[in-house]
């Protein structure tokens, strides 16, 4: 469960690490598995533990897709979307 309480730290979640993904992903479109876990590690410290449950919330989410053939991580534009 998804829920923010008072000792959780903003930038030290599953959603920050999140947004940083889909912030890089829609720059970009497609980007490297490794690179994005990179981005993630360089940007919150132990962010190694949160950036496979980043992924799998943006996948439930529908907005990414994984190319297992070239270990690419795709983001899925949504027709209608308002964020």
């Amino acid at each position: 469960m998804l829920r923010p309480n008072k000792h959780n730290h903003p930038d030290k979640t599953v959603l920050y690490a999140s947004f940083l993904i889909l912030k890089s992903l829609k720059k970009s479109r497609v980007i490297h598995y490794n690179d994005l876990l990179l981005l993630v590690k360089d940007k919150i410290v132990n962010g190694k533990y949160l950036f496979l449950p980043a992924l799998n919330f943006l996948f439930l989410l529908g907005l990414i897709n994984y190319q297992p053939k070239t270990d690419t991580i795709e983001y899925i534009e949504k027709k209608n979307e308002t964020v």
